[in-house]
């Protein structure tokens, strides 16, 4: 996993009073060029690091949910700071609220978590040039071909907690 810098990592918000800090490198990191991602982010992709919420530990103001739609039709819920709108991760129904989607550029220190995997490339935008060496799929993946063995086995603990055997 490329993500395996110094942890614990800080992030937030624009303003400072959303802070977190991720306590574990990331079961994965996705660069999402969907067109729902570029939508919300307002840019070409999104960077998201795949981690378990008991893992983020909050250390400042507590972040306002807000629910958005998805192209799952399911929806998600963002957690923005209440003051300056900034979204430092989500919750997508799959999961709930027991994974986060940290966005990676709302670290302090985002060079620490690239991504680990480009998704969605049938939808990337034509400028968009994809580092050779990353993961690149069309769409989605099986994430048993490209999750290392201790994310999988991270996510089976946390599936295991949440009563699933998904």
């Amino acid at each position: 996993m490329s993500s395996s810098g110094a942890y614990p990592l800080s992030g937030g918000c624009d303003c400072k009073a959303v802070r977190y800090r991720m306590e574990s490198p990331p079961l994965y990191v996705h660069c999402c060029h969907c067109r729902w991602c570029q939508r919300e982010s307002g840019s070409a992709f999104a960077l998201n690091a795949m981690i378990e919420a008991d893992r983020v530990t909050l250390l400042g103001e507590q972040p306002e949910m807000v629910q958005t739609p998805s192209a799952s039709g399911k929806g998600q819920s963002i957690a923005r700071c209440p003051h300056c709108r900034i979204a430092v991760w989500s919750h997508y129904a799959g999961a709930g609220t027991s994974m986060s989607f940290v966005r990676v550029g709302t670290l302090d220190d985002p060079d620490q978590v690239p991504p680990d995997i480009h998704i969605f490339t049938s939808s990337k935008q034509p400028w968009v040039m994809l580092p050779e060496g990353v993961p690149a799929v069309p769409e989605f993946y099986d994430r048993k071909q490209y999750w290392p063995a201790d994310s999988q086995e991270r996510r089976k603990s946390l599936l295991a907690r949440m009563g699933t055997g998904r």
